[in-house]
């Protein structure tokens, strides 16, 4: 056993913790079809030797997710969740390895920011625990879970339907850095999915008054949607105001404050798809479309979807043919999770940690919708989903560094 601490064993092996990060992104785990049996076996392999409780669960075979239980001096359990999928890449648009490849401070790679960087981080926190003796304060449990990136119910969703994340608290491994900033995110946004449909009168395109347009129907009441709704003030809990601000102080830079602020302060309404026609010569008789919108954490999404259905009885010829809607959700951005892990981020980084909403929710909602309370923290970059994704070597460390420092914390604020 080493006489070193944590952190410090954590930066004496970087090479060690970059080996595992290249070794995670060796195995395509592209989802779709997102099968990550090779990956799980690998990780399993590396836990061999450690004094730990590996259970693999699996609802489909080919996506099986992994729960690591490191017992600590308290009944208490944080967990730390990571996805092992990515999304799919084109190899031929690549100029770096898109299976792994360090250069120059860097590690390349589909998955090395979003967020395979981040599970080598939490093993090897795990490694680093064991390595010093060192006995955590709090129990972990690290869950490595599958389907993640297509919103599938393999992964999480059937790890909490079958009662295996007993918690009281939770650290997601999401990358929460953009433009050189970092931050902790506290609160998603609520979401009302709406497919509506126009219905019309066809008639021949040279005699278009003989005819009613599905089409302009169905525009005239996105348009009167947008109308309605897009500059209405939201009604929100003042409980969200500091994290409102934070937020809009995060975001200014990539967008502007008056955008940043317009983005949480009012209902953001997109149209994502429009169908409808048949031929360029005719009226169409019907079109559908589908609408995405977004709602600040504590507004209450019930109240606005009654208005919207009020709003569709309105137009003549529209009708809803379907809807679902989630409301956001928040972590206090002073409560003992957040503060020790915005708190502990800044020490390892000394620079401003910011606790801001998320423009969308995933699984920190899922989670706090099982009462289980969750942030979502990484350092990485803003190589999300993009050619050539990577993360320096540096945040790979820090971020293992962090993952070992935030139980401390959070025991100690827990029990104030």
């Amino acid at each position: 056993m080493s006489d070193a601490t944590p952190a410090e064993f954590l930066r004496d092996h970087r090479e060690d913790l970059v080996t595992l990060a290249l070794d995670l992104l060796a195995m395509d785990t592209s989802n779709p079809p997102g099968d990550t049996r090779e990956i799980v076996e690998e990780i399993e392999r590396f836990l061999d030797p450690l004094p730990v409780d590996v259970e693999r669960f699996a609802v489909d075979p080919a996506k099986p997710n992994l729960l690591v239980r490191v017992p600590g001096a308290s009944d208490r359990t944080l967990l730390y969740n990571g996805h092992l999928d990515t999304v799919p890449f084109d190899i031929e648009s690549w100029t770096r390895d898109p299976f792994g490849e360090h250069v120059n401070g860097l590690v390349y790679g589909r998955g090395a920011t979003d967020m395979k960087g981040a599970v080598a981080s939490m093993l090897f926190a795990i490694r680093a625990f064991a390595a010093t003796d060192t006995e955590p304060p709090v129990d972990l449990l690290v869950a490595l879970v599958s389907d993640e990136e297509v919103g599938g119910d393999a992964g999480l969703p059937a790890l909490l339907d079958s009662g295996h994340l007993d918690a009281d608290a939770c650290v997601i491994g999401e990358p929460t850095c953009e433009m050189g900033r970092h931050s902790v995110t506290v609160a998603d946004r609520g979401s009302i999915w709406l497919t509506l449909e126009a219905r019309g009168e066809g008639a021949h395109g040279s005699r278009p008054a003989l005819g009613v347009n599905a089409i302009d129907r169905l525009y005239d009441a996105i348009e009167t949607l947008r109308n309605r709704f897009g500059s209405k003030k939201l009604d929100i809990d003042t409980a969200v105001d500091p994290i409102i601000d934070e937020s809009v102080e995060y975001y200014t830079p990539m967008m502007g404050e008056d955008i940043a602020r317009e983005l949480f302060r009012y209902p953001s309404i997109n149209l994502g798809v429009i169908e409808g026609g048949d031929a360029i010569n005719s009226v169409p008789q019907s079109a559908r479309a589908e609408i995405d919108i977004r709602l600040t954490a504590g507004v209450q999404t019930p109240t606005l979807l009654s208005e919207i259905r009020s709003c569709v009885a309105d137009c003549e010829g529209i009708t809803i043919a379907d809807v679902s809607w989630s409301v956001g959700t928040a972590e206090a951005p002073d409560g003992p999770l957040v503060e020790a892990t915005a708190s502990t981020a800044q020490a390892v980084t000394s620079e401003r940690v910011f606790r801001r909403s998320a423009t969308g929710g995933g699984d920190a909602k899922t989670l706090r919708n099982a009462d289980i309370p969750a942030v979502e923290f990484a350092l990485g970059t803003d190589t999300v989903h993009a050619i050539d994704e990577y993360i320096p070597v540096d945040a790979l460390v820090d971020n293992a560094v962090i993952y070992t420092q935030i139980p401390e914390a959070w025991h100690s604020l827990s029990e104030q």
